[in-house]
């Protein structure tokens, strides 16, 4: 059996693995083609899954919930297959090196219409915590969840939104961060424009920092953004988390 010579050390994360992984098929000799796409799709996976965690403390519990996630997301049945497909065989490397005995089995889910949200659920999601007695981290995330619903912005682009690119005065939010990587403004509604009126009152900040911060005042992640809309909607007794399906729920409304 092929044995890679690098070594795994305690501490070591799954983005570690992940990069020797890369260097690994390298100096095998793949197509610069073949990298790119290795490297793209594992780090996919880095949004449903924690890729700073210890590699020896990954569990194929969470490697499927991750799985899970990616299905809840939008994604298509073919993205997801090829996704698995190329981090299976990453875990699959893993095992021969004796790093770990995390597996996951090929993603066999069928191709269904967009997931929505309902009336009901959004009812729910929508609903303004207590704020006397709830988290910062809640009133965030509801603030979150009325942005998305309320003009379907990716994910991503809500992640990179600055505290300087919300234009109360015109009601325009500034995306920098967009899939095709050209900046534009977007309409938010009177109601929105009210609810972060008064969230910039309690979040405060510099310009240039994040709206949506985490808990250490730093650029949320793909991973923490999803785990935080998880969390809230579960807390709500809306038991689809997706984030995608808000974006999908804002094209059925709209």
């Amino acid at each position: 059996m092929r044995r890679f010579t690098g070594k795994i050390k305690v501490g070591n994360t799954v983005a570690d693995a992940v990069e020797m992984f890369i260097n690994d098929r390298i100096s095998m000799g793949l197509a610069p083609k073949s990298i790119k796409s290795y490297r793209a799709k594992l780090w996919v996976f880095s949004k449903y899954l924690d890729f700073d965690s210890q590699l020896t403390q990954l569990t194929s519990n969470q490697a499927r919930e991750a799985v899970n996630l990616m299905s809840e997301s939008g994604l298509s049945r073919n993205t997801i297959q090829s996704y698995v497909r190329d981090f299976r065989v990453f875990l699959h490397w893993c095992r021969e090196q004796g790093w770990t005995d995390v597996d996951v089995k090929p993603f066999k889910g069928a191709e269904t219409t967009p997931v929505t949200y309902t009336e009901e659920e959004l009812k729910l999601l929508l609903k303004k915590p207590n704020m006397k007695f709830c988290l910062f981290s809640e009133y965030r995330t509801w603030v979150i969840v009325n942005l998305l619903v309320d003009n379907g912005i990716r994910a991503s682009s809500v992640r990179n939104i600055q505290i300087r690119d919300v234009m109360l005065d015109v009601s325009m939010i500034n995306l920098r961060h967009t899939k095709n990587k050209k900046a534009q403004n977007i309409p938010i509604s009177p109601r929105m424009v009210a609810i972060l009126k008064e969230y910039l009152k309690i979040r405060r900040g510099d310009p240039d920092e994040y709206l949506f911060p985490n808990a250490e005042g730093n650029q949320m992640t793909e991973h923490s953004l999803r785990h935080a809309i998880r969390k809230y909607n579960l807390s709500r007794g809306v038991q689809k988390t997706g984030i995608h399906a808000f974006r999908h729920t804002f094209a059925r409304m709209y």
